[in-house]
């Protein structure tokens, strides 16, 4: 273990500061966290991003949402080093058994499986690293045994969206002739890349262009498409499906959120909105109550706004200003126990945790800092 990597665990109701350590960079767990003493109620992870390697940093949710470091897991890939300015690059499949990590230095994807929280071993094993086959991949989507990759691409060079089929055994194959463009091979600066709650329609969200594609998607799990559709709001960025199906997209351009309805035919048609939320940089998007309430993260505010999701994915906005996080938000994921805890990532080196109460109202309850400057992407359960 080093200095530089200590981590401070800050639970709200505490007076005093908790320094504990954490593993060393590139360092494998190989056992459990002594810390970890009672049964661990779900797990948080992000990653490094650092372009001299990647890697996948884990944390238990212990008692009354303590944070507890659970280790530091190569990717054996590279991170860019820089903003994705994107959703998705961190993502765990349904059952929680699979973990998939872009690595977007290196122009691949990395799977973890997932082991008990509460186990002996560490709570992740490296499975393997495979290419993403594109360039600067920055938002991955699973559902069932499908998973596609959104590549960016640069100025020079197409971004792409690729299938893979997910094995039982976390092995990621390439669905061959999977490649699809988006709605141009100019760079659009995609942000995310994610299936319908029903799995049969992907959609992805062009900053640059203010467009969503969308695409069909085959029992065999090869996507027809791009349908183009232009957003209701400027700079779609982040989305979540809420009730119902509803896609809710953030409006970084206006600070706000619009939703859509998404047929089985991969036709998009706006429902609501742009609904402003007062704040400034509206980029990321997470779902709570099954759907009936929305998160945005405002990057350039530091707040977290709050909305309710009506039926046919009609937006209310709740709260303007839900919460305050002090620091430019990034990222946000739900987990703990029926997924009541709200995580957010604040300018790549924070991860606040809020409980997430009646309304959709949110409190303060733990957070870590002192992560990687570059640190990027967030799941939990």
């Amino acid at each position: 273990m080093t200095r530089r990597n200590l981590l401070w665990l800050v639970p709200t109701a505490a007076v005093l500061l908790l320094l504990l350590p954490m593993a060393a960079t590139a360092q494998h767990v190989n056992g459990a966290n002594p810390a970890i003493a009672v049964a661990p109620q779900g797990a948080v992870f992000t990653m490094t991003n650092d372009p001299s390697g990647n890697a996948v940093l884990a944390y238990v949710i212990g008692p009354g949402g303590s944070l507890i470091p659970a280790g530091h897991f190569g990717t054996h890939g590279k991170g860019s080093g820089a903003s994705l300015a994107d959703q998705g690059s961190v993502v765990l499949t349904a059952d929680h058994k699979w973990l998939l990590v872009v690595d977007a230095g290196s122009n691949a994807i990395s799977a973890f499986q997932v082991n008990s929280p509460g186990g002996s071993g560490p709570i992740l094993s490296f499975v393997e690293r495979v290419s993403s086959h594109g360039t600067l991949p920055v938002s991955l989507t699973v559902h069932d045994s499908w998973v596609y990759v959104l590549n960016a691409g640069t100025s020079t060079v197409a971004g792409n969206i690729f299938g893979f089929l997910l094995s039982d055994h976390g092995i990621l194959s390439p669905l061959a002739g999977s490649s699809r463009a988006r709605s141009t091979s100019a760079s659009v600066g995609p942000a995310e890349i994610a299936f319908n709650p029903a799995g049969h329609v992907l959609v992805v969200t062009e900053k640059n262009t203010s467009i969503l594609d969308s695409y069909t998607v085959s029992p065999l799990g090869y996507a027809s498409g791009p349908t183009v559709t232009s957003s209701n709001g400027g700079t779609p960025y982040g989305f979540a499906f809420g009730r119902g199906g509803a896609l809710i997209v953030s409006d970084a351009g206006p600070g706000a959120l619009s939703s859509y309805a998404v047929a089985h035919s991969g036709a998009v048609s706006v429902v609501s909105g742009p609904l402003a939320d007062g704040q400034t940089a509206a980029c990321w998007v997470a779902t709570v109550d099954g759907g009936n309430f929305a998160f945005t993260s405002n990057a350039h505010s530091g707040s977290i706004s709050s909305y309710a999701v009506g039926s046919g994915g009609t937006l209310t906005l709740l709260a303007s200003i839900a919460a305050t996080t002090g620091a430019g938000d990034t990222d946000l994921a739900v987990g703990g126990p029926r997924g009541h805890l709200l995580f957010v990532q604040d300018s790549g080196s924070e991860i606040q945790e809020f409980k997430v109460g009646s309304g959709a109202s949110l409190t303060l309850e733990y957070a870590v800092f002192a992560l990687p400057a570059t640190a990027e992407g967030l799941a939990a359960f």
